[in-house]
C-alpha cells in the first residue's frame, strides 16, 4: 500500500437520509466481519492476554526471590530457536541455513538486539518512575511504528484509522486515570531517569515491531523467528553473564522456580508466533494498539490471584479501546495494510530450490525445483 491513502472496498455510507444512514452504517459493519478481520481482532486480543500472563509469571518470579530478566529471557530466546530453527534447518538444508546466517544474519542481530535492548529498557524504567508515566509514554509506540511505515515502506493512512488510534489511546487514558484513583501508581524514586528509559524503550519498540513487519511480509516466519531466537539467546546470555552470574547462587531455584519459568517461556513463545503473523493479517501498528486492553486482562487475573476490587472506569476503557480496533478498519480492510510477498533467499533460489510466492496472503505461483516450500 504507498501513495495515496488506501480506498474503501467497503459499502458506501448514504447521508440521504437519517433511516438510510443508519442501515448503510449497519451494513459497514456487518461488512467489516471478515475472516482476516476477525483473525485481527483474535490475534490482537490473545497477544494482550499472553502479555498480561507474561507480567503475572514475572511478578510471581520477583516475589519467590527470582529476579534475574536476563536469564529469563534467555529461556525463551532458546525456546523460539530450538523450534524454529530447527524447522528452517528442516527446509532449507544445513547448508543453506549456514549460508543465512553468512548473507542475512547481520540483519537479524540488529534486529534482535533492538528488541532485547527495548525489553531491557522497558523493565528498567518501572524501577524509577510511577505506573501513570510508564504507560502513556509507551503509548509513544504507536505514532513512532506508524511513522516508521510511513516513511520506510510507504504506508498510507485513512484518517478513520488515525481516529481509531486516537479513541484507543483515549482509552488508555482511562486505565490510566482508574489506576491514579485506585492508588495503583506507585512512588517514583527517579522519574526523569524512569521516563528516559520508557521514552527510550518505546522508540526502539517502534522501530523494531516496523521492522519486524518488513522482514516477515518478505521471509518466511519460520526464517525471522528462529534467527531472532539465535540472536536473542546470544545477546540475553552475555548479558546475563555479565550482569547476573553472582545473583545466580542467591535466587531461589525450585519446582515452583521452574513451573513458573515453563510458563513464561511457552507464553512468550506464543507472544511472538501471533506477533508476526498479526503482522502480516493486519500491520505492526494495530499489534501495538491492540495490547492496550492488556491492563484490562491484568485486572481480570488480579480478581482470581491477588482478589483485586475491579473499578468500573476499566470495563469502560476496555470497551473504548474495542471500539477504537474497529474504527480502525472501519474504511480500510486489513489486506491493505500492506503487500505480503514470502519468497526464499535469493542465494537459495539460485542453487535450484522451489519457491511459493505469496501476495497479500494468497498464494500466486510455485516453482517446483528441489525439496523446500515456503509456508
Amino acid at each position: 500500500m504507498s501513495g495515496m491513502a488506501p480506498s474503501s472496498n467497503r459499502p458506501p455510507i448514504s447521508l440521504t437520509s437519517p433511516s438510510t444512514f443508519v442501515r448503510s452504517v449497519y451494513v459497514r459493519f456487518i461488512a467489516l466481519w471478515t475472516p482476516s478481520f476477525v483473525r485481527s481482532i483474535l490475534y490482537g486480543q490473545v497477544l494482550s492476554i499472553a502479555l498480561t500472563l507474561v507480567s503475572v509469571l514475572t511478578t510471581e518470579l520477583v516475589d519467590r526471590n527470582w529476579v534475574l530478566p536476563s536469564t529469563q529471557v534467555f529461556f525463551s530466546y532458546a525456546f523460539i530457536f530450538i523450534v524454529y530453527t530447527t524447522y528452517t534447518v528442516y527446509k532449507y538444508g544445513l547448508k543453506g541455513w549456514c549460508k543465512l546466517l553468512v548473507h542475512d544474519g547481520w540483519k537479524y542481530l540488529i534486529l534482535t538486539l533492538g528488541d532485547f535492548e527495548a525489553g531491557y529498557l522497558y523493565t528498567k524504567s518501572f524501577g524509577y518512575t510511577d505506573l501513570m508515566s510508564c504507560m502513556l509514554l509507551d503509548a509513544w509506540t504507536i505514532p513512532v511504528c506508524m511513522l516508521v511505515c510511513w516513511a520506510a515502506m510507504h504506508v498510507r493512512y485513512h484518517w478513520t484509522q488515525i481516529l481509531g488510534v486516537a479513541i484507543c489511546i483515549g482509552g488508555l487514558a482511562l486505565l490510566v486515570t482508574s489506576d491514579l484513583l485506585t492508588g495503583k501508581n506507585g512512588s517514583p524514586t527517579r522519574s526523569a531517569e524512569g521516563d528516559g528509559f520508557m521514552l527510550a524503550a518505546s522508540t526502539l519498540y517502534g522501530f523494531v515491531n516496523a521492522a519486524e513487519e518488513f522482514y516477515v511480509r518478505r521471509s518466511p516466519l519460520y526464517e525471522v523467528l528462529g534467527q531472532m531466537g539465535l540472536w536473542g539467546m546470544v545477546a540475553s546470555s552475555v548479558q546475563a553473564l555479565i550482569l547476573e552470574r553472582q545473583k545466580w547462587k542467591t535466587s531461589t531455584w525450585d519446582g515452583a522456580i521452574a513451573g513458573l519459568l515453563v510458563g513464561n517461556t511457552i507464553s512468550v513463545f506464543v507472544m511472538y508466533t501471533l506477533q508476526m503473523m498479526l503482522f502480516r493479517v493486519a500491520s505492526s501498528p494495530y499489534f501495538n494498539i491492540s495490547l492496550l486492553t492488556s491492563d484490562f486482562y491484568g485486572l481480570l487475573f488480579g480478581l482470581f490471584l491477588f482478589h483485586y476490587s475491579p473499578y468500573w472506569l476499566y470495563f469502560v476503557a476496555f470497551a473504548i479501546v474495542i471500539s477504537g480496533l474497529v474504527i480502525y478498519f472501519w474504511h480500510a480492510t486489513p489486506e491493505e495494510q500492506g503487500t505480503t510477498k514470502v519468497e526464499l533467499p535469493k542465494y537459495l533460489q539460485a542453487e535450484g530450490k522451489s519457491t511459493m510466492k505469496y501476495y497479500e496472503g494468497q498464494k500466486l505461483d510455485c516453482v517446483q525445483e528441489t525439496l523446500i516450500a515456503v509456508a
